[in-house]
């Protein structure tokens, strides 16, 4: 094994949402194991998040494993700053799109400066974090972009310009045929494509986002994808088609971290860091042992849904009648401006076969 300064060094930088961080530190773990020195950089909000979650030690890396932050821009009050949700996800596209890239200059200078750690040899930016090709390029070091979502999600924001041109976005009936949806099944309609983007308004600040960064892909090193050719080959071919630059499909991660890390983690040391910026609740493990396998409903919102009051007991009358098992992920924000309470009846209706959890990756 290298010395750590002789060590490729490459800096990985997620959006800072839990859905692109986890498969990011996956990749991290990967490249670790794989003989590079990586540096992961969260926003300064995540790193506290982390800590918060896992204590102190969920940041202290190892060695050539580090961590580092740059500010994400969102202004905030000192209550925003705790709070332990995710941000305002329109917010955080306008604010890292628009303040990042100085703050992630200079982290870069420092990591090349730093005594003791080799200098950056290459950047893996989030899909969505394009800003990340231009230090790269300042510093004159490749930049791969991580694109967490499918080559299908990758394709439906390529499509974005056609909806455009076609003046499709501006019907708003959510059953409008799209045929012609290049890489994509002849029966799209609108309502296929993300739900991140239900708007016939032009100036939306999530679309004109997620149209900027992918149409900047195109000046990617290369594109990375955690997806398998045998699962995804129309959408691969016709982002191989699109794109002058290799698209690398290195699916599943979860697996493939969990052989590597196992392999050689014989400490436990690699396998301890965590992404999770919720603190998890273990209470869901002992109370699965306890039911026959394949035999339990599992649900889970994600990091950002939220509903209102009414669709959450609704909701939950729909599971009380499945007839199953079931374990809920609740999420202290889940519901918008108010706790997450649900009825008594329900859970009187549920007792013995229903576990609530706070949070668990």
């Amino acid at each position: 094994m290298a010395t750590n300064e002789k060590k490729p060094h490459a800096v990985l930088v997620p959006f800072p949402a839990q859905g692109h961080v986890t498969p990011m530190m996956k990749l991290a773990k990967v490249l670790h194991r794989k003989g590079f020195h990586v540096t992961f950089v969260n926003t300064e909000y995540n790193q506290r998040r982390l800590v918060r979650s896992r204590g102190p030690g969920a940041v202290a890396g190892l060695l050539g494993f580090r961590f580092a932050t740059i500010p994400d821009g969102i202004p905030t009050s000192d209550a925003d700053a705790d709070a332990d949700a995710t941000q305002d996800p329109p917010s955080l596209c306008y604010y890292t799109m628009t303040t990042c890239l100085p703050h992630l200059k200079n982290l870069l200078r420092d990591l090349n400066g730093a005594v003791g750690a080799p200098p950056v040899s290459c950047v893996v930016g989030d899909g969505v974090m394009s800003f990340c090709m231009d230090t790269a390029a300042e510093l004159g070091v490749p930049c791969a972009l991580f694109w967490t979502a499918s080559a299908c999600g990758f394709m439906g924001y390529r499509n974005f310009r056609f909806l455009l041109d076609e003046e499709q976005m501006k019907n708003g009936y959510l059953d409008t045929p799209v045929t012609q949806a290049r890489g994509m099944s002849k029966h799209m309609r609108l309502r296929d494509f993300s739900s991140f983007v239900r708007t016939t308004d032009r100036s939306d600040i999530l679309f004109n986002f997620l149209l900027h960064e992918v149409e900047q892909s195109d000046r990617a090193t290369a594109i990375i994808l955690n997806t398998i050719d045998e699962l995804e080959q129309t959408a691969l071919d016709a982002m191989r088609a699109i794109l002058p630059l290799p698209v690398y499909t290195i699916g599943p991660l979860n697996s493939l971290t969990e052989q590597l890390v196992s392999e050689g983690d014989s400490g436990g040391t690699l396998g301890a860091i965590r992404s999770s910026l919720w603190r998890e609740d273990q209470s869901c493990l002992e109370w699965l042992q306890g039911r026959e396998p394949r035999s339990v409903v599992y649900v889970n919102y994600g990091s950002v849904t939220t509903m209102s009051k009414q669709e959450l007991v609704e909701f939950a009358w729909g599971l009380a009648n499945c007839g199953y098992d079931f374990l809920w992920i609740v999420r202290n924000d889940l519901v918008k401006g108010d706790a997450a309470v649900l009825p008594p009846e329900f859970l009187k209706a549920t007792k013995g076969r229903c576990l609530l959890a706070s949070w668990r990756l």
